[in-house]
């Protein structure tokens, strides 16, 4: 009996924390979304639009390591973040888009198309023949030091060379997270 008691605890304990976690993705996304498309034109029909977004969470690697070398607060908190480097990561932003998108946030919906492969988004370039489109790469968060600062890169891909990205420091404070810094910008 104390067996199962302790089995159905810790299973609740898993699923507030998948909870937790998705809450706090969504409203990241939603900070992110709502940065990156403030100058975006709401959609319209036969208007082509210039920001599209990539359905999937981009894995973290190895460039993690480069920016917490850079960096003092990352540093005290390497050995957790280290351990949310996952190569093989098979993600989608599905979940939170719903979230932020199905009861709420309208004008924010109005200017997001829905999410695209790399592969239709290749395709919607080609159709339209310009290179002023841009795909917002969003990789899955990092959460460190008690689920209180988080690490999310961020970058805009083109079939050109101008591409462009930078990480993202996210502190939450009074429940609601806020971008704290910009850190290792790069563009091509």
């Amino acid at each position: 009996m104390k067996t199962k008691i302790a089995l159905y605890f810790f299973l609740g304990l898993f699923q507030m924390t998948a909870f937790a976690q998705e809450a706090d993705n969504t409203a990241i996304l939603k900070i992110i979304l709502t940065k990156y498309y403030k100058n975006e034109k709401v959609i319209a029909k036969d208007r082509l639009q210039l920001l599209s977004h990539y359905c999937y969470k981009a894995p973290n690697n190895e460039e993690v390591i480069e920016v917490i070398n850079g960096h003092e607060l990352l540093k005290k908190n390497a050995v957790e973040i280290k351990k949310q480097i996952i190569i093989g990561l098979n993600e989608d932003w599905s979940k939170e888009y719903h979230l932020l998108f199905d009861n709420q946030h309208q004008y924010l919906k109005s200017k997001v198309n829905d999410c695209v492969s790399l592969e239709a988004f290749q395709e919607i370039s080609k159709k339209f023949g310009e290179n002023n489109q841009r795909l917002l790469i969003i990789n899955k968060p990092i959460y460190f030091a008690k689920n209180h600062f988080a690490l999310v890169k961020v970058a805009f891909y083109r079939n050109i060379e101008h591409n462009s990205g930078r990480f993202l420091l996210l502190e939450k404070v009074n429940n609601e997270w806020i971008i704290k810094e910009y850190l290792n910008e790069w563009a091509t």
